[in-house]
């Protein structure tokens, strides 16, 4: 099939890293030097690195197309590496420089032929949207802001970085700042004037417009986000920052020292004289044009073109990630094999991983940086919960999620999933954990109980499982007049069944004990896979496999649990897969997914009092609990995960030796301590 599409010349090299280009210029074919086939010509903005575009552009009349970053960016900055959730592309100018026309500017003056009804209401409803959950630019900063009692109005302040070609595009200067500062001050009265500086220069990165010492006696809110500081506000004074458009959209009047985008439309107060006089805009009319029409989005997980509205809940989870991860995780009891897969699966602009050899060390640098102690929860040490206690530091505790990977941990096969409990975890029955504590609570969010309903069904129909090892099909003749009853092997010395389990802690002991009770049932053992690859103890003893009819060693797990009518477990994972296939499961421990009457169990749970649905336990052990990564580390959800090991992929034998080869070019082994991408 031929490409008929246009050739354009990417002509600044640094572009190609943004992720997802390609799908952002869709409607071009990218090249990286410039031919007589070259149509157009890509550059960032009207900076120097674009000056040889664009004058190649001029000289052979073709398009130059301007980008810059959307107003629905990304979770972290992109002078941080953080990948673009949308991007705005013009081919007649660019939004921030009001000397010249822009694409953007264009649509807001001659809204006639776009700026239909079903757009208004589309417009309408993305206000609302972001009014309520609050997303900005680059979803940074803190979301504790204790501000003293005001006796006036609240007023913000902001600053933006010295030479940002928004200030000139804006038709300011430096003294606009000092002109924004004064009226301020005066509208403050006995009130309170806060400061906002770009994060940029929080970073360090850029120097403010604004000059320290004329901040005598304004409370900085620099790092504060958006959607925690903007409803405490009464009003933002802005030269041409983009967070006038942001307040604008939140209904909070606005004062403009220069002449952004959003300013002259009659929205916002204006202290320079405007060359659009009379033209009169709606707010949707703005958004529609800034937010819907004329960016371009692509989500960063997928590499695919997106919508305004998906881009926004993609934000969402991932701002929430972020929040989760905010702080200082001093790491401990992580072999380095683990390290690369961890430090991508804890990946956040607002957070900070480091792993240490001793405890010691690990509380000591906690308590420096004000941060929390981070255990594998598998390989806790004895002296990790009492030190983190004695020094009164959070402990939260880490472990394979429910979706893990393309094959076995123990063939160091990294980690697409892990779970991060601050309060115990999900495999330790004899306490609390946050998996437990949110079931019991029933608080589920509805959005996420409609996820959780489509996310079974893409389980079931991939046919997809924790290790997702594949293997043949169960035999033709397991008979179809007795009960098939599969029973899955566990490692014995696994802390699931030593923190979850009483009577029964061996194999054999839930081989007798299923026999026993099911005396007219097919009984199907299954080994677990660490003990067939030979890497963890607890084979059947052979006085004990007399006691079943079959054996499912080799055979694909979730090919078995559909060929049987239910399962037996102490507290393997199984069991909840074999629910998500609506099978009958009986337990003899206190695995996260008994006790909430879905299950057939053998032990009391006193702290289990709620009777749980299958879509709540989905949610809550799929998507609230778990953090997810794409094979190459980008943040993502349990849908994405599910979508990448549905796919094809190579063989995924479980000999060691093969362990660090597998599933693709796109997977990295977890020994590699690269890294990870950026939100």
């Amino acid at each position: 099939m031929s490409d008929d599409r246009p050739h354009a010349w990417v002509s600044a090299p640094g572009l190609w890293k943004i992720r997802g280009l390609a799908a952002f210029l869709s409607d071009y074919r990218l090249q990286g030097v410039p031919t007589p086939a070259t149509r157009a010509v890509v550059g960032w903005g009207r900076k120097g690195t674009s000056l040889v575009g664009r004058t190649w552009a001029e000289q052979t009349r073709v398009p130059y197309l301007a980008l810059e970053d959307g107003f629905l960016r990304s979770v972290g900055l992109g002078e941080a590496g953080a990948a673009p959730h949308s991007l705005l592309i013009d081919d007649l100018g660019v939004h921030h420089d009001a000397r010249r026309p822009s694409r953007l500017e264009s649509l807001i003056r001659e809204p006639e032929p776009w700026f239909d009804t079903a757009m208004e209401t589309r417009a309408r409803a993305l206000i609302q949207t972001l009014r309520d959950a609050g997303p900005s630019k680059t979803s940074m900063g803190r979301t504790d802001l204790d501000l003293p009692p005001a006796c006036g109005p609240r007023i913000l302040v902001v600053d933006q970085t010295a030479g940002d070609a928004s200030i000139a595009g804006g038709l300011a200067d430096r003294d606009s700042f000092a002109r924004m500062l004064e009226a301020a001050r005066f509208a403050t009265g006995s009130g309170q004037l806060l400061v906002r500086r770009h994060p940029a220069t929080v970073a360090g990165l850029k120097r403010g417009c604004l000059a320290s010492e004329a901040l005598t006696g304004a409370i900085p809110v620099d790092d504060v986000a958006l959607d925690v500081l903007l409803p405490q506000v009464d009003a933002v004074f802005t030269v041409s920052s983009g967070l006038g458009f942001e307040a604008l959209i939140r209904g909070l009047p606005v004062h403009c020292f220069g002449l952004p985008f959003h300013a002259g439309w009659g929205l916002t107060t204006d202290h320079l004289a405007c060359p659009r006089p009379g033209m009169t805009r709606s707010l949707e009319v703005l958004v529609a044009a800034a937010l819907i029409v004329q960016a371009r989005y692509v989500d960063p997980v997928t590499q695919t073109p997106s919508t305004p509205e998906a881009a926004v809940s993609r934000l969402l989870q991932q701002r929430d990630r972020a929040r989760r991860l905010a702080g200082y995780s001093a790491c401990v009891g992580f072999s380095p094999a683990k390290r690369g897969a961890v430090r991508r699966l804890m990946n956040s602009p607002l957070g900070e991983t480091a792993f240490f050899t001793s405890t010691a060390a690990a509380v000591t640098a906690a308590r420096q940086r004000g941060g929390r102690l981070v255990v594998w929860a598998g390989k806790e040490s004895p002296d990790v919960a009492p030190a983190a206690e004695a020094a009164t530091l959070p402990l939260w505790r880490m472990e394979d999620g429910f979706l893990r990977s393309r094959g076995l941990g123990s063939d160091f096969r990294a980690a697409l999933s892990a779970v991060l409990d601050p309060t115990g975890i999900h495999f330790d029955g004899s306490r609390p954990s946050a998996l437990e504590q949110a079931l019991e609570a029933g608080q589920t969010p509805a959005a996420d109980l409609v996820r959780a309903r489509a996310l079974r069904q893409a389980l079931v129909e991939r046919g997809l499982s924790k290790y997702n090892l594949g293997g043949a099909t169960p035999p033709p003749d397991w008979p179809t007049d007795r009960d098939r009853v599969l029973i899955v092997g566990q490692v014995e010395n696994d802390r699931s069944i030593l923190l979850g389990c009483e009577d029964i802690r061996t194999n054999a002991g839930l081989v007798r004990a299923v026999r026993a009770r099911l005396p007219d049932a097919f009984l199907i053992y299954r080994d677990h896979p660490d003990t067939v690859a030979g890497n963890r103890p607890g084979r059947l003893d052979a006085d004990t496999a007399g006691l079943v009819d079959a054996r499912a060693e080799g055979l694909d797990i979730t090919a078995c649990l559909d060929a049987c009518d239910g399962l037996a477990t102490m507290t393997s994972l199984t069991g909840f897969e074999a629910l998500l296939r609506g099978k009958r499961v009986m337990t003899c421990g206190r695995p996260f997914y008994a006790g909430w009457g879905l299950t057939e169990d053998t032990l009391s749970f006193p702290r289990r009092t709620r009777r749980v649905d299958l879509d709540t336990l989905i949610a809550e052990a799929l998507i609230r609990y778990p953090l997810y990564v794409t094979p190459d580390g980008y943040p993502c959800e349990a849908e994405d995960v599910a979508q990448q090991l549905g796919q094809p992929g190579p063989s995924t034998d479980t000999g060691r030796s093969g362990g660090l080869r597998r599933w693709g070019r796109g997977l990295i082994a977890s020994l590699d301590r690269s890294d990870p991408p950026a939100y």
